[in-house]
């Protein structure tokens, strides 16, 4: 009888039972990700993340947009809201508003109530003199409730392992949407981070997990052999037919190659959009449009915010900000989340394997089949 395949050893398959490794996490995108798409992800293995938005003050139309999404999630995985199981999602946070006080009292009883196992925090304004993230963590800790905490840099990785985070999102400057001005690609900032957790911080249960520029199995591939524990797309979400993406924005998605050229990091997106309450620490990566290259020729703003007004009744997405990260090239097809986490699971194991035969220079794997076992400990256990 042939061994059997010891079974891959993770830190977020330990915190996340449903999920099947490599663990493929998608972003809490807000205005394109939602409780259905949450839900399809976890349902195949991943781990699905709803969008909680900024405004935690009580009446709060996002917080109320939160419920329908977490009642959405249970549904779509047959969880009644009578049940006290945990729903395999998280949600996400952003944490630079003042209204971030107010979490224990506004955000904690719908928590609560739909019990997600996870919340995701990113961008507190480093210029408030009392730091959200502390008690938002003590918190949810309180209610059992695992917390991911995106950062950019060493230093902010470090910060959050301090304040209790249980995950440690590693976002690289390929990211789409909102991330660190300044900043790494992945490829150096998972293994420093990777590095310090083990130095700092031994002993503690902290994972880690890769974001930026993966859109595809062999990013996964290298994410993992960077050190990190798990992966998460945001860009490779976007068309999926559950999200809340408009039929323009996915088009733009879809038709785009080339993101490394293709796209661009400014603050110019949200000059744009009007969102500029963000904090001078983060900017935000999205494809190039005709708006910033007439910003680029010297466009006045007020113009260029007309014509965006102007293509949009039109129908004309030329114009539009569509945030996107350098991995948009990879992303080619409008497909179910689901789908989306199965074939790239799949297709990133199928590749780990090939891998291995790679460095294989005698030939001996071919009868010695111990590298199956070797393949398993090397590429997701991590100490």
């Amino acid at each position: 009888m042939a061994p059997q395949r010891p079974q891959p050893k993770s830190k977020l398959h330990d915190f996340f039972p449903n999920t099947k490794l490599p663990v493929i996490i998608s972003a809490p995108m807000l205005g394109i990700s939602n409780g259905t798409l949450a839900a399809h992800v976890s349902g195949a293995g991943g781990f699905g993340m709803v969008p909680g938005g900024l405004d935690f003050k009580p009446g709060s139309k996002q917080l109320e947009a939160l419920e329908d999404d977490l009642k959405a999630a249970r549904s779509v995985l047959g969880l009644t809201e009578m049940t006290l199981t945990p729903a395999p999602v998280g949600v996400g946070f952003l944490t630079f508003d003042p209204s971030a006080s107010l979490f224990r009292e506004t955000v904690m009883p719908i928590l609560e109530k739909y019990l997600p196992q996870a919340v995701w925090l990113f961008a507190p304004d480093p210029a408030t003199a009392e730091r959200a993230h502390p008690g938002i963590i003590e918190a949810c800790h309180d209610h059992g409730i695992k917390v991911f905490v995106q950062v950019g840099t060493v230093a902010a990785a470090r910060e959050a392992a301090r304040d209790g985070a249980d995950v440690i999102v590693a976002q690289g400057v390929d990211a789409g949407g909102h991330q660190f001005a300044a900043g790494a690609g992945v490829i150096s900032l998972v293994p420093e981070i990777r590095a310090m957790l083990d130095d700092d911080f031994m002993g503690k249960d902290i994972a880690l997990v890769a974001a930026g520029g993966i859109a595809d199995p062999s990013a996964v591939v290298a994410a993992i052999a960077l050190g990190a524990d798990g992966v998460v797309m945001g860009t490779k979400f976007i068309p999926a037919k559950e999200a809340n993406t408009s039929e323009n924005a996915r088009r733009v998605v879809l038709e785009t190659r080339d993101g490394g050229g293709s796209t661009v990091k400014s603050t110019f997106h949200d000059d744009l959009r009007g969102t500029t309450f963000w904090p001078g620490l983060y900017d935000g990566r999205a494809i190039i449009s005709q708006s910033y290259k007439d910003h680029l020729s010297g466009m006045s703003l007020d113009e260029n915010k007309t014509k965006l007004g102007e293509a949009e009744r039109a129908g004309d997405a030329s114009r539009q900000v569509t945030w996107a990260g350098t991995g948009v090239g990879l992303v080619k097809d409008a497909i179910p989340a689901a789908d989306i986490v199965r074939s790239t699971r799949e297709a990133a194991r199928q590749r780990l394997q090939a891998l291995r035969f790679a460095f294989d220079e005698e030939g001996t794997h071919s009868k010695d089949k111990s590298w199956v076992k070797e393949l398993g400990q090397t590429l997701y256990k991590h100490k």
